[in-house]
């Protein structure tokens, strides 16, 4: 039996809840107005905020977009756009901060501005690139801004490495003089596990726009995302399009995913107009909604099932291993879906309860099973009490962490693992291209078991040829499972009698020397 180095660090969940930010709340001007903001639109947006009961709610952030500048001075120093803003940006935040409220900018980790084009004078050069320490001290002493978001034109432009800039930006960040400042990174895609170390939330997929096909999208490249939102640091699915065209089963769909994800809820819409959308404003100021998004325990809902088209995510709230969870079941599909929702498949027993969040009541109690209908593009969302918790058996591949998993460069050439979309897969997706590397592995952390004993885990998986791959328990290889050579459409389940301790254990597939099989889900019996 060969040995396997990988890594077993895995940032704990929860660690110090209450010294951890929650996902940022606010509004950011880019979604409705792009380049064609001014003073008086931030000043507006603002007042919206601050009387339309969103600031109650918990929306904090007014954010600036690109389009602010006026290019850069010979001495270095960025020049303002004081047509834009005549009063200054220090006197726009000191407004925005006596309204209670906080306020954010936007910048480039390389030369040009993403707004600009690489074209347009007013925005060539004043990205963050070769003025980390300087402009710092502008956005965040001078002008005094709490968070800011910073793009990546400039930096694809001038062929940047996107973990060296960033760092870079992060410490000039944390050697500014101010604290609690928000970093947003927002590379268009997953960047590395590296970025929780240097930001508060990243960008994992290229920009939303306003449509159904866009939040689907998204949806789509987050749901196996879960594992990597931990400690206060999130997967950012980018600003909201609630309030613009979409239908209200839409916007609850988006809204609601966003929530129960950890997404960080930045609104894109007019806010000035939600007064003539009553139905909007009320999803916006959804208290259970938000409470789920701003649970201090910092997690993203993973995926525990799938049913016909129907996806069934789960996460924890309020207490670790508790006996209150939150669900939703989300239909990205066009036609209506029937769902059987058991207890067992979200670790609960006995009795029952279900609160549907979107509708703000109790939906059903001590009926188990519970059959549901979930409309063409809808999501029932839910905060469920049970009367005890139960031992998680099922595990799928796309709710288990890669130590070194990105999404922007070929997996194949980095010898880093992808999450696919499939058919054949239990939850809808596989964990494939591992191995080749021992860091190339799978892990799922946190397999906790109530008692410690012996346990047979059956792992499902797909692989048109013989492969290995080490089973590690706790950092122990114990065994080295081989597929037979069979379609790569055709399922087969590898066993293995392990033991397991009381609480959390990692259970780790790896093989540092070749190609492993493609995973589908791990179970413990």
């Amino acid at each position: 039996m060969r040995k396997t180095i990988i890594s077993l660090t895995m940032l704990t969940m929860a660690m110090a809840a209450n010294a951890q930010r929650t996902p940022t709340m606010g509004w950011s001007s880019w979604n409705t107005f792009a380049l064609n903001i001014n003073e008086q639109v931030i000043r507006e947006q603002a007042d919206v905020m601050h009387t339309s009961g969103l600031q109650e709610a918990g929306y904090q952030y007014v954010n600036i977009d690109d389009g602010y500048w006026d290019g850069r001075g010979d001495d270095g120093h960025l020049r303002l756009n004081t047509k834009l803003f005549p009063s200054g940006m220090r006197s726009l935040v000191d407004y925005i901060h006596s309204l209670g409220l906080k306020a954010g900018i936007y910048s480039d980790a390389g030369d040009n501005t993403c707004g600009s084009g690489n074209r347009h004078a007013w925005g060539i050069g004043v990205g963050f690139a070769g003025h980390e320490k300087q402009d710092c001290k502008l956005y965040f002493r001078d002008w005094d801004f709490d968070f800011i978001k910073v793009d990546y034109c400039g930096g694809n432009h001038m062929k940047l490495d996107e973990k060296e800039q960033y760092t870079k930006i992060s410490k000039a960040i944390r050697k500014c003089g101010k604290k609690d400042i928000v970093f947003n990174i927002c590379r268009w895609a997953y960047p590395g596990n590296w970025a929780s170390e240097v930001s508060d939330s990243w960008r994992t997929t290229g920009d939303i726009y306003d449509a159904w096909k866009s939040v689907r999208g998204i949806l789509a490249e987050n749901l196996y995302m879960a594992a990597y939102c931990h400690d206060g640091h999130y997967n950012d699915m980018d600003m909201l399009e609630v309030g613009r065209s979409m239908t209200q089963t839409e916007d609850e769909t988006h809204f609601g995913m966003w929530c129960i994800m950890a997404s960080p809820l930045l609104i894109g819409c007019d806010m000035a107009t939600l007064k003539d959308k009553p139905q909007t404003l009320a999803l916006l100021c959804n208290k259970d909604l938000i409470a789920l998004n701003q649970d201090k325990l910092h997690l993203q809902a993973y995926l525990a099932d799938k049913q016909g088209e129907c996806y069934i995510l789960v996460k924890d709230i309020n207490e670790l291993y508790g006996t209150e969870r939150a669900v939703a079941v989300y239909n990205p599909s066009d036609e209506e879906q029937t769902v059987t929702l058991n207890p067992k498949t979200i670790d609960l027993g006995g009795a029952v309860e279900y609160y549907d969040c979107i509708r703000q009541q109790p939906f059903v109690s001590d009926q188990n099973p519970v059959k549901m209908t979930v409309a063409a593009h809808g999501t029932k969302i839910f905060r469920v009490k049970g009367a005890k918790r139960i031992e998680r058996t099922r595990y799928e591949a796309e709710a288990a962490w890669m130590p070194v998993y990105q999404e922007i460069r070929n997996n194949q050439a980095e010898q880093t693992g992808i999450y696919r979309a499939s058919e054949q897969a239990s939850g809808g997706y596989i964990a494939g291209f591992l191995g080749m590397n021992g860091k190339n592995s799978l892990q799922w952390n946190n397999v906790r078991m109530d008692d410690a004993g012996m346990r047979t885990l059956s792992i499902t998986c797909f692989s048109g040829e013989e492969r290995k791959m080490d089973l590690i328990v706790n950092g122990k290889c114990v065994t080295t499972l081989v597929t037979k050579a069979l379609d790569w459409n055709q399922p087969q389940t590898l066993m293995s009698t392990v033991n397991l301790r009381k609480g959390n254990n990692t259970i780790a597939l790896a093989n540092a020397d070749n190609w492993m099989p493609d995973i589908d889900v791990m179970e413990v019996k």
